[in-house]
């Protein structure tokens, strides 16, 4: 008689929401979904050390333990039996670092680290275990480093931004501690619940439209039954979908497999909130203009024509009720903002960001995307590709700003210098702006496919000057002659060198 064997065990698989799934199968291997972050430590961090931050606090989201698995009955998430979590926490290198003292010492190890994280930016996350890696550098400005990379498919930027957060303390004790900051939770939550209540409808409309195929837009059938449902859902719908594609640039082309990141030295808080007040603005409308006025100098330096242009970014919107801040998961939107790089007056480029922020504040569009990418979740695999083709042309950029906390912030004990995260982009964007405050500074990276953007040093450089062309007109109280100025750019940066 045969021998008989008990059937090997298979771990249960708890299926995947829809907009979960959606960024799951987005993943090209022109842009990995990967949510890439960097902390600079002022003192050294430990390998040992470092595993058990990730052990105790990391791991105690249960979902980290699994893995994503996808097939014909859709996506799911499934505990990974050989999990080994030194895979996951590596202790890292520099390559090719330059033995140097001083500020030229600094400089060439922030771009040796600046090279180590767009490599790490490049590299796809291994599918067959869960989706998250930290490497650790030992040695890094006479601290450490640390990179973290995780898969959108586990949660949001604003999410996992938290989840970072979470692995730190506000004091060099390390004992647990409630006071963290959390100045990325401001929001509505009211108008938030009401917005999340309308998705399922939104997400219904949405995978009727991605059904319907690409010419969906210019089908009058389509048109008729957006004016059989009615209201502002349908409007919105039609709206975001019947955007025109962005117009080509050398920031728009065919993407390659290679990441190049980099960031700027980080801006005074207080005088960005100087200039809001100066000019009636958020310090988000601040930030944007400032980083329109980085990609118009960079585009002109580079010989491209840019009189009139007007790029969008898409801006992701939190729509996670305050009581779920700390559930995993992707609860957000999208809107498209306006990056005016064809105007050349500063004072101008902030005023039309400003404007389109207020309009993007009184729409739906946040939720919109936000029921479009749950229908794309349930679509058929092979529209999801033209899908996402048809959206990703519409936008040339994806920028995110998020305030963290404002008070100084330990890992272990050691503590965190300077913090900084990217979104990944997706379909055929290749570019990628990231804004995020902490301990009253302003941290200001780029990340781009290095077909596009090969010297992204290029543009983060011309972010400070840029920012500082609008804070000499907020001392100087000069905004109503520089709306006026016919060389606004010229004047101004004359008077930002003799300042």
């Amino acid at each position: 008689m045969a021998a008989t064997h008990p059937r090997r065990r298979v771990a249960p698989r708890e299926p995947m929401s829809k907009v979960d799934t959606a960024w799951l199968r987005m993943e090209r291997p022109t842009n990995p979904m990967m949510i890439t972050g960097v902390l600079m430590l002022a003192e050294p961090l430990s390998v040992a050390q470092l595993r058990k931050v990730i052990r105790t606090r990391f791991l105690a989201y249960a979902r980290f333990r699994q893995k994503a698995v996808d097939g014909a009955a859709g996506a799911a998430w499934q505990d990974d039996e050989h999990f080994d979590l030194d895979w996951h926490v590596r202790l890292s290198a520099l390559p090719g670092r330059e033995k140097r003292h001083g500020a030229r010492g600094e400089a060439a190890e922030k771009r040796a680290l600046e090279r180590f994280v767009s490599q790490l930016a490049s590299t796809p996350l291994d599918a067959s275990r869960p989706l998250w890696q930290f490497h650790l550098v030992e040695r890094y400005r006479g601290g450490s480093a640390l990179v973290a990379r995780i898969h959108h498919s586990y949660a949001d930027g604003i999410a996992l931004v938290q989840v970072l957060l979470s692995l730190t303390d506000t004091a060099r004790d390390p004992a647990p501690d409630k006071a963290l900051a959390r100045a990325w939770l401001r929001q509505d939550g009211a108008r938030v619940e009401r917005r999340v209540g309308a998705v399922e409808r939104y997400r219904r409309l949405g995978g009727r439209m991605l059904g319907k195929g690409m010419e969906m837009v210019q089908d009058p059938g389509l048109a008729a039954m957006l004016a059989r449902e009615g209201g502002e859902i349908a409007r919105e719908l039609l709206q975001a979908l019947a955007l025109p594609d962005d117009p080509p640039s050398i920031l728009r082309g065919s993407l390659g497999v290679s990441k190049r990141v980099a960031w700027a030295e980080p801006l005074d808080l207080d005088e960005v909130k100087a200039v809001g007040r100066a000019c009636d603005c958020t310090v988000n409308d601040v930030l944007m203009a400032a980083a329109a006025g980085a990609l118009r100098s960079y585009m002109l330096a580079r010989g491209e024509a840019v009189d009139g242009m007007r790029l969008r970014a898409t801006v992701p919107v939190n729509l996670r009720p305050l009581e779920h801040a700390k559930k995993l998961g992707n609860h957000f939107g999208l809107v498209f903002l306006d990056l005016p790089v064809g105007e050349d007056n500063p004072v101008r480029r902030l005023e039309c960001v400003a404007e389109c922020m207020d309009r993007l504040k009184g729409s739906r569009q946040a939720v919109v995307a936000y029921g479009l990418l749950a229908a794309l979740g349930m679509a058929p695999q092979a529209l999801q590709g033209p899908a996402l083709d048809l959206l990703s042309r519409k936008a040339t950029a994806v920028a995110t700003n998020v305030p963290g906390p404002q008070q100084p912030l330990y890992m272990a004990g050691s503590r965190v210098a300077e913090l900084m995260f990217w979104v990944p982009q997706t379909g055929s964007i290749g570019l990628g702006i990231s804004i995020f405050s902490y301990d009253g500074r302003v941290h200001f990276g780029l990340i781009a496919d290095g077909r596009l953007v090969p010297d992204p040093d290029a543009v983060i450089r011309r972010f400070r000057p840029e920012f500082e062309k609008l804070l000499y007109l907020a001392m100087m109280g000069d905004w109503e002659r520089a709306l006026v100025s016919v060389d606004a750019d010229g004047l101004l940066e004359a008077g930002v060198a003799g300042s």
